[in-house]
């Protein structure tokens, strides 16, 4: 299959995202890979519609930077975050604007897992959760700037301590407890005694995210499905416990942000997929929508829009189907939304690049009324330069309670240049479509979800100009299980696989993964005490002898939530069995590959598998 640009030319697209404003409003930091790892870069904020500067690099690490945020004092400081070689286990790393060495505030636990919280509101320390004390409990921080860490509050209970806001007062915090992906826990912590309160306990399971103490410290404004079946934005009177429903699209908020001065709410509502970013009048109900991009199929990177220190202005990344994710400004005054970084598409032709269509596809039953039930699925396709039928590339989120979005996504962009359909079903279980659908694949109902996969092949089958015997499926993570459970039940559809840090079994996952993990994706999955039986039954390890098609396996060394066992055992099998395998193992990355050196190995050798496979 001829070849108009090599794959390494797509790996120079780069992205900016995780925006932060420093608290007087004159620069921006975020986070880009230009160097071919995301560090921290900063520009600064000319207020100038059309001027974009070039940026200057502030971090010079060796591994990925996570995740940064200024400090709310005029003092310039940031914090970061960073773990080494894939493993997760971040660490706290502060940075002056006077050009001395950052400072490791967590030094002498680089076995733990930290997670930045919040600042003090006047700057002095920051608040984060951390295992230190068990490996599988986090339990609440308060690290000063020039002391120790000191243990806030102890939590006793499985779960991520997530989205930490801290009371105007600075006398409390509000804290997510995430058991699973689905059951979260509304917590408010007393920073003096170390006592927390439960919010709007349920019996059911609920989601919780994105709250913020309002501006008196008497209310809170979240995300929250309790009693609805998708995301809305309430508020919670903290006197009488009462929430109340503000904002309740028929679609999911993804993300929202408090103004400074408590009168406005940034909100995004995911729409199949694509986002919206609203303003939100607290005090007339009013709602604004962000110009310009409120017409293309997009998402705000991180669901994370910033506000100001001022409040006029919003920060957030955006990225489209054929755009690469950059930084941009909604300024609520002149009403404009204009770009402050510029990413490169690697001297590519971004009018080369192909916007995908919305579809849906039949699957093998009914919805509730009795209607045959379809599933959502982007599919992107080639321009017509032949007319010889394509192969096609089935690609499947991770997750599972993830959502494949239209989003720049370069290897999509490589394919359907070069030749290949791609289709990006959410199958059953993906979120965006209401708490009910993501249900639908719990524990013994997982093989359903596969079974939409199955009907995606079919689907590309009767499509004309698709050629039904070259259908690869393509997947990472809880996508890789998906991979090898549908080359295992449907094995006559595929004519090739690739798994990239894939479950083969889930009890060999659930006994090795992280231990404060097992609890949370046991939710999930099932757990080893009930559904152990089941959870053999369904492995893709216990049917390997189904697979016929050739597949290609990718995995990290140091991936702390899918152990690299779980490749190893499933290359051994098929090596045995004499099925065509190719194994790529990287001793310095974790759960997906990060680092450009190893992208630079692993895309083109993707490419080399699949062109070789599908002739």
């Amino acid at each position: 299959m001829p070849k108009s640009t090599s794959i390494a030319q797509y790996l120079n697209v780069r992205q900016a995202y995780g925006p932060t404003i420093s608290s007087d409003g004159k620069q921006l930091a975020f986070l880009t890979d230009i160097t071919g790892m995301p560090q921290v870069w900063q520009v600064p904020l000319t207020g100038e519609p059309g001027i974009i500067l070039w940026p200057e690099q502030l971090t010079f690490e060796t591994d990925r930077i996570m995740q940064a945020q200024f400090s709310p004092a005029e003092d310039g400081r940031l914090l970061y975050m960073r773990d080494t070689g894939g493993n997760e286990k971040q660490q706290l790393f502060l940075l002056s604007e006077d050009g001395s060495p950052e400072i490791n505030l967590t030094r002498g636990f680089e076995d733990v897992t930290h997670s930045f919280g919040a600042w003090a509101k006047d700057g002095s320390a920051v608040y984060f959760a951390a295992n230190r004390r068990n490996p599988a409990l986090f339990d609440f921080y308060k690290q000063s700037l020039d002391g120790e860490a000191i243990l806030v509050w102890q939590n006793d209970t499985p779960g991520y301590l997530t989205n930490v806001d801290i009371a105007p007062d600075g006398q409390r915090a509000v804290v997510v407890r995430t058991s699973s992906s689905f059951s979260h826990t509304l917590l408010e912590i007393d920073l003096t005694s170390g006592t927390a309160r439960q919010w709007l306990a349920s019996d059911e399971a609920v989601r919780f995210t994105a709250a913020h103490y309002a501006a008196d410290g008497r209310a809170l404004y979240l995300i929250t499905d309790l009693d609805a079946d998708f995301l809305y934005i309430a508020r919670l009177d903290l006197d009488t416990g009462t929430p109340e429903r503000l904002v309740a699209p028929k679609w999911d908020c993804d993300g929202m942000a408090l103004a400074p001065d408590g009168h406005s709410l940034a909100y995004i509502v995911n729409v199949e997929g694509a986002h919206h970013l609203h303003l939100y009048d607290l005090a007339t109900g009013a709602t604004r929508t962000a110009p310009d991009i409120a017409e293309l199929a997009g998402v705000i990177r991180g669901d994370r829009p910033i506000f100001s220190p001022d409040g006029q202005r919003i920060a957030f990344a955006f990225t489209s189907a054929t755009r690469a994710a950059d930084i941009y400004v909604w300024d609520l005054i002149e009403d404009t939304v204009y770009p402050v970084t510029r990413s490169s598409h690697g001297g590519l032709a971004t009018k080369d690049f192909v916007a995908p269509e919305l579809i849906r596809y039949p699957t093998f039953d009914a919805f509730a009324d009795g209607t045959p039930r379809t599933i959502p699925a982007w599919f992107f396709k080639p321009p017509d330069k032949s007319n010889e039928p394509l192969p096609a590339v089935v690609v499947v989120h991770g997750g599972p309670e993830g959502q494949f979005q239209p989003l720049f996504t370069f290897f999509i962009q490589y394919l359907v240049n070069n030749g290949y359909a791609v289709l990006a079903p959410n199958v059953r279980g993906s979120t965006g479509y209401g708490k009910a659908y993501s249900h639908l694949d719990d524990v013994e109902k997982r093989m359903d979800s596969v079974a939409d996969l199955a009907h995606a092949a079919h689907w590309l089958k009767a499509q004309p100009g698709i050629d039904g015997e070259r259908i690869v499926v393509y997947g990472g993570s809880y996508g890789g299980f998906m991979v090898l459970a549908a080359l295992t039940a449907y094995p006559e559809l595929w004519a090739a696989g690739v798994d990239i840090v894939g479950i083969s079994n889930f009890v060999t996952f659930l006994e090795n993964t992280s231990a404060y993990r097992r609890a949370h994706r046991e939710a999930e999955y099932g757990s080893l005490a009930r559904d152990r039986d089941f959870l053999e039954r369904i492995a893709p390890i216990r049917h390997v002898d189904n697979i016929v098609a050739p597949l290609f396996v990718v995995h990290g060394a140091n991936d702390p939530r899918v152990p690299l066992s779980e490749a190893q055992q499933l290359v051994t099998a098929l090596q045995a069995r004499g099925i065509p395998v190719k194994f790529q193992v990287f001793d310095d990355e974790g759960h997906g590959v990060v680092k450009l050196k190893n992208k630079l190995v692993m895309y083109p050798a993707i490419v080399q598998f699949l062109d070789k496979h599908l002739a």
